[in-house]
């Protein structure tokens, strides 16, 4: 069964890398719908983005949405995630600029917000890509993969030379709220070296260490109260491959595994994942299948409290 919210649900912050006030509100959408986003400021233009992996435009900061008519809307991963990971399939989201706010720079206000709001069942199955065969891409020393598996599944490995982060990884069952529980409260990270260059060439002027991203600086921490999880950035890291991967359009079946990737590299695999007709199969969900879904059996009290 597929599911919507069950009213509007709005949002209010700035974008991270304009720093601008931005307003958002998921709406209910029926049954088949999928999600799509709506620039309610484009007047001139088809102001509709499809939240598909072929509307990609690939760009190094975050995942960011064209269309044919030159709509663009950046920084769609988190919020992408927040639906994956609550089991929501059908939604109109509307934006009145050219980013999604960034909040803390995580997906626990967008996850606690819509399941307080509550989900709408519709009578409407849901369908799966299952993954049937290996499909992997590589860039450099960096590399993603799908493999074969009966529900999605999540490994990720980082590895930065800076003290404070260092080597990571995880590996996530991504069945009956794991997302919620373990991921949804990481927030985005980046490097001080990073954050000077980005704010000297007009960008991340709305990102503030504490309040919406971890920053790095040696062996130092900015991030306000400190990190949620020791290993915060390799949680994010997951969080951003779960709303990567919910651009497949429907819900995965597969093993992802990733060492170092971004953004760029997810989108790379999705597509030659597409390309490769052998490799995957559409198939109607029966309630075994379901019940292994990310957003499957979610509750609010399982999201974290943010202190």
């Amino acid at each position: 069964m597929q599911n919507t919210v069950t009213q509007p649900v709005t949002f209010t912050g700035v974008g991270l890398h304009s720093g601008q006030p931005v307003q958002m509100t998921v709406r209910p959408a029926a049954p088949g719908t999928g999600i799509w986003f709506r620039r309610t400021d484009v007047t001139d233009r088809d102001p509709m983005l499809p939240a598909r992996y072929d509307a990609v435009n690939q760009s190094p900061l975050c995942t960011l949405l064209e269309n044919g008519d030159g709509t663009t809307l950046s920084t769609v991963e988190h919020i992408m995630a927040a639906l994956a990971g609550c089991g929501i399939h059908n939604a109109q989201i509307d934006v009145d600029g050219p980013e999604v706010p960034i909040l803390d720079g995580s997906s626990a206000q967008f996850v606690r917000e819509l399941l307080t709001a509550g989900l709408e069942p519709q009578d409407a199955p849901v369908q799966v890509i299952e993954v049937l065969k290996p499909v992997e891409v590589r860039k450099g020393d960096a590399w993603a993969r799908l493999t074969p598996a009966d529900e999605l599944r999540i490994d990720f490995h980082i590895d930065f030379a800076v003290a404070a982060i260092g080597v990571q990884e995880k590996h996530l069952r991504m069945a009956n709220g794991a997302f919620v529980r373990e991921l949804s409260d990481s927030r985005t990270f980046c490097l001080r070296s990073e954050v000077d260059w980005m704010q000297e060439n007009g960008l991340a002027l709305g990102g503030v260490a504490g309040e919406n991203a971890v920053v790095f600086d040696g062996a130092l921490v900015e991030s306000g109260k400190g990190l949620r999880h020791m290993d915060e950035p390799v949680r994010h890291k997951m969080l951003d491959a779960l709303g990567d991967l919910a651009l497949a359009g429907a819900p995965l079946l597969a093993h992802y595994t990733g060492h170092r990737a971004g953004h760029g590299i997810t989108n790379d695999l999705l597509r030659a994942l597409f390309s490769r007709p052998d490799a995957y199969r559409i198939v109607t969900c029966d309630t075994a299948m379901m019940d292994r879904l990310p957003g499957a059996g979610v509750h609010l009290d399982e999201v974290p409290a943010i202190l």
